[in-house]
């Protein structure tokens, strides 16, 4: 798969692929599709309004890896406040780094990584 595939793909709450994502299954799906990087955990019952529970997936996940700057394949965290309530991946665009995301207003995209982190309080990356 290239990141092509994933562009334009819709926005559904717990979906894991391969036509409807929510972040977190955007996440796996790139890292491990695209860039050969370990399939991280489901979590398919976490549900985008349930923010306690998403920050015990992101802590669950990221507890195994560092913190990074960014670089491909590392996973995105955004906070408010303590709670992580986003996740993105990041990935090559032209030869630069960007942030692919999806959302329910969006669906599948990217953005380069300073418009990413203007557009949010809080952003952490973190590599396998």
């Amino acid at each position: 798969m290239t990141l092509n595939d994933f562009i334009g793909k819709g926005y559904e709450d717990g979906a894991r692929g391969p036509e409807k994502y929510d972040c977190w299954g955007l996440v796996r799906e790139v890292r491990h599709k695209v860039y050969g990087l370990p399939l991280l955990s489901s979590f398919g019952h976490v549900r985008n309004t349930m923010p306690v529970e998403f920050t015990k997936a992101y802590r669950a996940v990221t507890g195994g890896m560092q913190k990074c700057e960014p670089e491909v394949g590392a996973v995105v965290a955004v906070f408010r406040g303590k709670l992580c309530i986003h996740a993105a991946v990041v990935v090559e665009i032209d030869g630069d780094m960007a942030v692919m995301e999806i959302n329910a207003k969006t669906n599948c995209r990217w953005t380069r990584i300073a418009e990413f982190e203007r557009n949010h309080l809080k952003v952490e990356y973190y590599r396998d």
